[in-house]
């Protein structure tokens, strides 16, 4: 969990940044809706509560995480203004190469929280 706390604070803000007029917008993937209705429906997925706890799961789930604020940012992006659409794009694909370059550090920070 302490992974995503970082991801919060850093990728998924950024990205949101990124998209900032399209924020008010739905950014769900319109294939994706009718799973998370189901899935809603059934409750919590029992893989939400099982903690990570090597390395390599940790950095999976984080290297997971960012690439979804891209996919979400990108959306976002597409249902904004036109005008801005191309320096919306550039700046989350930006985040996101940052990002990735830095799960390495991003991990060993968390490892350093109680």
């Amino acid at each position: 969990m302490k992974t995503f706390q970082t991801l919060t604070c850093g990728a998924v803000l950024a990205l949101s940044c990124a998209a900032f007029a399209a924020q008010a917008q739905d950014n769900t993937p319109p294939q994706n809706v009718k799973l998370q209705q189901q899935e809603i429906a059934n409750g919590d997925p029992a893989r939400w509560h099982r903690e990570d706890i090597t390395p390599a799961q940790k950095e999976r789930t984080l290297r997971k995480e960012i690439g979804a604020a891209l996919a979400e940012a990108r959306q976002a992006c597409a249902k904004g203004p036109a005008a801005e659409r191309a320096s919306c794009l550039k700046q989350a694909q930006d985040t996101y190469r940052h990002d990735m370059a830095n799960v390495t550090a991003v991990l060993a920070e968390n490892a350093k929280q109680p």
